[in-house]
């Protein structure tokens, strides 16, 4: 089972405060613990929203919005993609991490759409288009 772990933004993160040398070396052997469980798929920083952007859809029409944007504890800091055999799993290896956050933090974990989860909507062409662009993107 795949799994987004997503860290909400907070007030300081998003006024750009960097964290500390311990933050930053507890939340490097925690990537490294679960890369060698291998769990971690992929985690990466994000910049506050003030350096984002959002393009709003409504039919054909695309509007382009400047970050800063509203309601903080609804934006995302960071996030991981962990590969685990249940969400019990992932819970389990959440309530070990470090605090992300340089404050009281929240983070989501979000389960990730698998093939089966269309069902008869996605084709067998659809699905084999599916696996040759995750092939190419994993040769990159």
């Amino acid at each position: 089972m795949r799994v987004m772990i997503l860290i909400k933004a907070t007030a300081e993160s998003e006024a750009g405060e960097m964290p500390s040398t311990e933050l930053i070396e507890a939340m490097g052997a925690y990537n490294a613990d679960l890369m060698h469980a291998g769990i971690m798929v992929s985690g990466e920083g994000l910049h506050p929203t003030s350096a984002g952007k959002r393009v709003v859809f409504d039919g054909d029409s695309r509007e382009v919005v400047d970050g800063p944007f509203e309601n903080t504890s609804e934006q995302v800091s960071g996030f991981w993609t962990w590969d685990v055999k249940d969400m019990d799993e992932a819970v389990e290896w959440l309530k070990k991490c470090p605090n992300p956050m340089l404050s009281r933090s929240v983070v989501d974990i979000r389960p990730i759409f698998e093939y089966e989860d269309f069902g008869d909507v996605m084709t067998d062409e659809m699905v084999e288009q599916e696996e040759r662009m995750r092939r190419e993107l994993a040769d990159r």
